[in-house]
């Protein structure tokens, strides 16, 4: 199978999770506190891939200059992006309890402001799937993973929102499915694009992706689960960091 196919494969597999947590919101009513639960558990995967994944193959190849640099990048650029969006009603996207988005009427282009706040979390995790697949030619397994999990309560949670905040089924899983497209779309130009640029300039990239998944995990997934779990929140984060850096190292 060719790179390029695979790398839309696995960003497929990684942005379908999010169709998966869409049923299972719109679908059922899920206790908040499990939410809360699985979401700490995904931001503890994530913390741990961004970590050992990510940011150290990014000094690996490039060395601590183009790391720092493009972390602290991708972070400005994420919540730069996040604020911009804040204010047009996307803030409580992830949420689905006490705090819940807005709807049409209360604030007009929120539909949107959400559909490009799933947008903005979800591009810079798929496009580390298809970077990943330029070194020795094998994605890595720890970073699908990774996303799959973290995209199960992001969809789920955000879907149940979305539903409580009058949006239809229509507009749900139309949002919800064009986002899993993107994250394929986005693996595939993570592979083409940076695949003929120098090491350094590809370890920047990957420290970009980094930076904006770190941002995305403290801006929107901690504060969600911790809305709900409260005190078992460090714990939860702390076992899904294990289970993620178990498979590193398997």
């Amino acid at each position: 199978m060719p790179e390029i196919v695979e790398a839309g494969m696995w960003g497929l597999v990684a942005g379908s999770a999010l169709l998966l947590g869409a049923l299972v919101g719109y679908g059922l009513r899920v206790p908040r506190w499990l939410v809360a639960y699985v979401m700490a558990f995904g931001a503890g995967v994530l913390l741990s891939a961004v970590s050992f994944e990510l940011v150290a193959e990014a000094y690996d190849e490039g060395g601590l200059a183009p790391a720092a640099i493009g972390t602290v990048g991708g972070a400005v650029a994420y919540t730069a992006g996040n604020v911009w969006l804040a204010r047009r009603g996307a803030r409580h996207r992830k949420r689905s309890g006490s705090r819940k988005q807005p709807s049409e009427s209360e604030q007009g282009g929120s539909g949107l402001a959400l559909a490009l706040g799933a947008l903005l979390d979800g591009v810079p995790e798929s496009a580390v799937i298809g970077v990943g697949l330029l070194k020795g030619g094998a994605v890595s397994l720890v970073t699908v993973v990774a996303v799959f999990i973290s995209n199960v309560p992001e969809g789920l949670s955000s879907s149940a929102g979305m539903k409580r905040a009058g949006r239809g089924k229509a507009y749900v899983f139309g949002v919800w499915g064009a986002i899993a497209l993107a994250s394929t779309v986005s693996a595939v130009l993570g592979y083409a694009v940076v695949g003929g640029l120098s090491t350094t300039v590809v370890a920047a990239v990957t420290a970009v992706a980094a930076g904006a998944i770190l941002a995305m995990i403290a801006d929107t997934m901690i504060p969600e689960a911790f809305e709900d779990a409260h005190l078992a929140i460090g714990l939860i984060t702390v076992c899904g960091f294990l289970v993620s850096f178990a498979l590193s190292h398997a």
